[in-house]
């Protein structure tokens, strides 16, 4: 989809968008951000930070800076930033994910939540994220992924690809084809609630030229 059609869909999203996937994508938050937590004083990337939900959860003694296609969720996330005190978030600015502004190499650990599906072209922010992200450092992808294999779930997700320009985000990108060529090292695939719609992807970006693929899972 093209980046005015996400502007578009979240636009008509932003003053509901807490009470409609709050709930639903919390599991994925927390456990990337429990991750995360476990280690110290880490300068972040929050791509797709939306209205900012994930940003009180952030330990104090990390660096955040978030950026979101969408000016109207980032308003909501800058009040809650106001609102609740948060000191640790160095800005958030509208940028492209596919077409980031930041230096190469800025941030020790880059996030990006339910982010994948609601771009024109998830490789180019495969390689983005990479780009911007120290070598050694951890990138955290959540998302819907497609299934691979011939079935029930990937008509159904096929058919809803129809709609994609009026629901915002497309349902029928699968996992491999995003990872297998994109030089980094996949250090856990793990499902997430609710019914393991969604998927934790923790990669590491790797000093060599080649990643290390997994077995995709649950497809």
């Amino acid at each position: 989809m093209h980046i005015d059609t996400v502007r578009a869909a979240y636009r008509r999203y932003a003053g509901v968008y807490d009470l409609v996937f709050g709930k639903s994508f919390e599991a994925g938050r927390q456990q990337t951000l429990d991750r995360i937590n476990a280690r110290k004083k880490l300068r972040i990337l929050e791509v797709g930070v939306g209205t900012g939900l994930s940003l009180p959860d952030y330990n104090p003694d990390h660096t955040i800076v978030g950026i979101d296609a969408s000016e109207e969720m980032l308003n909501i996330a800058r009040e809650r930033v106001a609102k609740k005190g948060i000191r640790n978030v160095e800005s958030l600015v509208e940028m492209d994910a596919q077409s980031m502004t930041f230096e190469d190499q800025s941030f020790d650990v880059v996030v990006a939540m339910y982010v994948m599906t609601v771009v024109e072209d998830p490789q180019a922010v495969m390689n983005e994220l990479k780009r911007v992200c120290k070598p050694g450092g951890d990138i955290y992808i959540v998302n819907h992924f497609s299934a691979e294999k011939a079935g029930l779930r990937l008509k159904f997700e096929r058919m809803i690809a129809n709609f994609a320009e009026l629901l915002g985000w497309h349902a029928d990108m699968p996992m491999s084809p995003l990872l297998s060529n994109a030089g980094i090292e996949i250090v856990t695939i793990a499902k997430l609630p609710p019914f393991g719609m969604f998927t934790m992807v923790h990669c590491r970006n790797s000093d060599s030229s080649g990643g290390q693929m997994l077995q995709a899972v649950g497809t």
